[in-house]
């Protein structure tokens, strides 16, 4: 990544947001399916996962397995 000013930009709002307590992609993928078990269930896992949910905001690759799990539950209930 060739980095310029907007990218620059980008790293630093990354770390600013950073916290002691996140998980990393590995933790995070581990819980997806009860998240997504929660989300279907009309539950809040946000309120119960709270750290998973943080991720998700963060990390697009992580949301976008997310999404592509909740869409194959939701294939399956159907």
């Amino acid at each position: 990544m060739k980095l310029n000013r907007d990218n620059l930009k980008q790293l630093i709002r990354m770390v600013s947001m950073t916290t002691p307590e996140e998980i990393g992609c590995d933790e995070c993928f581990d819980k997806l399916n009860e998240f997504a078990e929660m989300k279907l269930e009309g539950k809040s896992p946000e309120k119960a996962m709270p750290l998973v949910a943080e991720h998700l905001e963060k990390c697009g690759e992580c949301r976008q397995e997310f999404e592509a799990l909740l869409n194959a539950l939701r294939e399956l209930q159907a």
